[in-house]
């Protein structure tokens, strides 16, 4: 029964009406135990008949068995699964246990997504979850992925999660109703439909004081007190029978049992298959018969319904198995694993649990459980069996080999905590040079990932200096990565140079390797400064590599932090396009992700700054979808530059949420660029302040961003009389260009050179920047330097001449939607004598990101299901966004919408 609940059973319906308006969404009721989630997931049922249901919970035991839950919610959609795009329908049902085989865990999630969209063509769909607290891993992460892509699908998704439990649903952004305790009107209610009469006023008042007004604890209360003492002729007992809580009142009704009943509850209890020709045959081995089973179901603890049985309330659970000795969950243990010979999985953990003392068998088994969870994308659960195998294991090596393959699962499920405690522990048992390397390089990639940098250069240095004499291939591999983080300013207090323990190869060695090592050479020129060295190395690797297109995981991104470091923006567009395009074809969302934030850098530079914001839109919900909530930070703040770059207030919305993320999180190796970027917007959002832009200017770090943010510095510090700032940046951007010959660098160079000459050389250096920039596609450079140029020739009054390159301005900058430089470009015309007429601008500026990502991939051919695919949202969603673009773009086909000359 529900009584009262109105604000809660609103939102609830909110929710359901727009699954039916074709809006979907998610909701997660919180609350503590016997709070009444599941009341109130039972009352939107009842409300819900036109809809199609499915169900699922988490279950305690369960939860280190990999997308068990999800298999229990999808069983009923099982046949549509061969109607999802291949790659899709493989991970989802290795994932569900209905295939062999390898399979994606990003693509099971996806896979789960397009199930729910396709069933939801039928009739809206209703997703009930509860416990989601117990849930698997695995489930729960493919369910939030789902969850945060429904809103243009016709379903809706109901968690509740219970508050004060060990285990925590981290249900990240998305919307939450708090189940509080009821008011005395509501307890009324509820106690005299319990006990069958009147309840005293002042009894209800005592007892809703007494429980907090949780609803299960009065339910409870009013079947066990008499009717005089709920309608006050009777005292009520000190203590009440439910002092000891809800759970400690399931445990005496537990006792009042005889012993054959007390085991087979606990056999129930500590059952996960909810089947009860599972739970009578464990039962019966532990000499409890069908007599046992009658007084527990007598007792109202549990119900069987046909082969399925349940206990009156997770608390019962909780209560019988915690209760119980250790000889008796062994117990338990053991006879429901010596029933479950045709479910290795269960088997293997029932046996685990038995285990009291090393077991090679079972450790076989768990060995087995890893393994399978491994393959298909179940790392939490992997890393689970691994660990408790290590435990059961008794030689050391072994054992250490087992809580590395742990760590390394635990890492990839997004548990970094969890996988360097357990790499912690490994790193005592492996005595295995190659596997210590392993080792130590998975301890590095954690650190610098989600703590320090430093800390994680020297753990990769270490796992060089390991694997050079052991593995020649690996250590190359290890020493280039540790060179590349020294690029990105990593240090360690250990005076290694990781470009000295990697010997030159052979002149004939293959392309892939000598450009491996020309990449570690660079990075070390660049950690010293010699930009010319650097430059040379990297040209150099680049010339190894253009022939063959590369699809190594550690070169090919490599490669494109070479093109950044030097400003090759051509190459590093075309290696990032290369990347994103290999890693859509693959669904690897995070190869995606990382494609995707990276190449925003190459795109910001050249202007394509609608490019850049699809980009960082589309990176943010996979980010979000890691596990890892710092890595939100960086397309969070490329969002926040794009909006301060075009003149966006949202801007302000963006810095504050990054501020946000880094106090909440740890960002790891991307800290820096964050911080970067949020100063470059927080100066420009800052321009009509010279001085505080200049403040937020001078805290940038990496020179990547500080060459590109140069010619914002050079403006605010002319405007803001600190020349003396602009020439320390100019002398910096003079040994780079110097270096690397690098035409963007020589345009920027002269640029600050004419800001700072004396009116007779100013011109001479305009003129040479504009020549570099012609070599050059950074066009907000360029559009910069004729805004400058145009306004110096108008402060010497030769206006005719000022109006040719502050009319390039005002076009290049109305073509960028760089507002705030275009209203200045043309304030400038007009002071010249000269009417700014504002151009129809042909783009598509009025598209949102995701319209834009759509747009893009339909205008090659795509068809939806393949753009949904490549962009891990349905077909309904990209049907939704391509419909607003014929809207937006006054066009109704795909066939016009491919042959407009939009930008995207």
């Amino acid at each position: 029964m529900l009584a009262g609940r109105d604000l809660e059973r609103a939102a609830v319906s909110a929710l359901l009406d727009a699954a039916r308006a074709g809006n979907g969404g998610a909701l997660v009721v919180r609350g503590v135990a016997g709070v009444g989630k599941s009341a109130l997931l039972a009352d939107a049922l009842s409300t819900a008949p036109d809809l199609q249901v499915l169900r699922t919970s988490g279950v305690e035991s369960e939860s280190p068995l990999a997308f068990a839950a999800l298999q229990r919610l999808l069983w009923p959609l099982r046949a549509r699964i061969d109607a999802l795009p291949a790659p899709q329908a493989a991970a989802l049902r290795a994932a569900i246990g209905e295939a062999e085989g390898e399979g994606d865990r990003f693509l099971a999630f996806l896979g789960t997504l397009s199930l729910l969209a396709d069933a939801a063509e039928k009739a809206p769909l209703l997703l009930i979850v509860d416990d989601a607290h117990w849930l698997d891993d695995a489930s729960a992460a493919a369910l939030l992925f789902a969850a945060r892509r429904l809103q243009a699908e016709p379903v809706a998704l109901l968690f509740a999660a219970r508050d004060g439990d060990a285990r925590r649903f981290d249900a990240g952004d998305l919307p939450t109703v708090a189940l509080g305790g009821v008011t005395c009107a509501d307890a009324d209610a509820l106690l005299s439909a319990r006990a069958g009469t009147d309840v005293d006023p002042a009894v209800c008042g005592r007892l809703v004081a007494d429980t907090g007004g949780n609803p299960l604890a009065l339910v409870e209360l009013a079947g066990v007190l008499t009717a005089d003492q709920l309608a006050g002729r009777a005292p009520l007992p000190t203590p009440l029978p439910l002092t000891g809580g809800v759970e400690r009142a399931f445990l005496n009704r537990c006792r009042r049992l005889d012993e054959p009943a007390q085991r087979l509850l606990l056999v129930a209890a500590t059952d996960d298959t909810g089947r009860l020709t599972v739970v009578r045959e464990a039962a019966e081995r532990l000499d409890a018969a069908d007599a046992a089973l009658d007084a527990v179901e007598r007792s109202g603890l549990l119900r069987v319904d046909g082969d399925a049985v349940a206990l009156y309330h997770p608390l019962v659970r909780s209560a019988v198995y915690r209760a119980a000795t250790s000889a008796q969950r062994r117990a338990a243990h053991r006879a429901l694993a010596d029933v479950l010979t045709g479910d290795p999985e269960r088997r293997a953990w029932h046996l685990a649990a038995a285990a009291d003392r090393p077991d090679e068998d079972v450790v076989a088994a768990l060995d087995g459980v890893a393994e399978r969870a491994a393959a298909r994308g179940g790392h939490e659960a992997a890393a689970a069996a691994w660990a408790r195998a290590a435990e059961l294991d008794e030689a050391s090596e072994a054992r250490g080999r087992r809580l590395y393959l742990a760590a390394s699962s635990a890492w990839l499920g997004a548990h970094p905590a969890r996988g360097s405690a357990l790499a912690q522990a490994a790193a005592a048992d492996l005595t295995d040079p190659l596997l210590r390397a392993r080792l130590l390089a998975l301890q590095g990639q954690i650190e610098w990932n989600t703590r320090s940098l430093n800390d994680g250069y020297d753990l990769v240095l270490q796992a060089a200096e390991a694997a050079t004499g052991v593995d020649a291939a690996l250590g190359a591999q290890l020493a280039m990565l540790a060179a590349s983080l020294t690029a990105f300013g990593a240090r360690s207090p250990r005076a290694v140079d990781p470009t000295a323990l990697v010997a030159e190869p052979a002149p004939d060695a293959p392309p892939r390797v000598r450009a491996a090592w020309a990449l570690l050479h660079g990075f070390g020129a660049v950690a010293r400064s010699e930009w010319a060295a650097a430059a040379e190395t990297f040209r150099r690797a680049f010339a190894l590599t253009d022939a063959d297109p590369v699809d190594d995981h550690m070169l090919q991104p490599n490669l494109g932090i070479a093109a950044m470091l030097i400003d090759d923006d051509e190459r590093g567009l075309r290696l990032h396009e290369q990347q994103l395009t290999a890693a859509r074809s693959a669904a690897a969302l995070t190869m995606v992700e990382h494609a995707l934030t990276r190449g925003v850098h190459f795109q910001i530079a050249t202007g394509a700054w609608s490019k850049a914001a699809g980009a960082a839109a589309e990176a943010l919900p996979l980010t979000a979808g890691t596990g890892h909530p710092g890595l939100t930070a960086l397309p969070t703040a490329q969002l926040a530059l794009i909006a301060a770059l075009r003149g966006d207030d949202d801007a302000e919305r963006h810095l504050d949420r990054v501020t946000e993320i880094r106090d909440r999180h740890p960002i790891g190796i991307t800290d820096r660029l964050v911080a970067d970027l949020a100063h470059w917007a927080r100066g420009l959002r800052a321009a009509a302040q010279p001085a505080t832009a200049l403040h937020h200017f001078e805290q940038m770090e990496g020179p990547e961003y500080r060459r590109l943010a140069a010619l914002d510095l050079f403006d605010a510090a002319v405007r803001g009389a600190r020349t003396d700032l602009a020439h320390t940046w100019l002398a910096e951007l003079e040994r780079f260009a110097a270096g690397t010959g690098g035409p963007a660098a020589t345009a920027v160079v002269e640029h600050g050179r004419a800001l700072l000459a004396d009116d007779g050389d100013a011109e001479t250096h305009f003129r040479r920047a504009l020549a570099a920039h012609a070599e050059s596609p950074r066009l907000p450079d360029r559009a910069r330097t004729h805004l400058a140029f145009g306004e110096h020739l108008r402060r010497a009054r030769r206006r005719v001449d000022a109006r040719e390159h502050l009319r390039t301005a005002l076009a290049l900058f109305e073509d960028l939607g760089a507002t705030p430089w275009a209203e200045r470009a043309a304030q400038e015309l007009r002071a010249s004598g000269e009417t700014a007429r504002r151009r129809d601008v042909t783009t598509a500026t009025a598209l949102t990101p995701q319209e834009r990502q759509v747009a893009a991939l339909v205008r090659q051919g795509l068809s939806n299901r393949d753009v949904a695919a490549q962009l891990f949202v349905s077909s309904r969603t990209v049907d939704f966004h391509l419909r607003n673009c014929y809207a937006k773009l006054a066009v109704s086909s795909r066939a016009e919408l491919t042959a407009l000359p939009l930008d995207l």
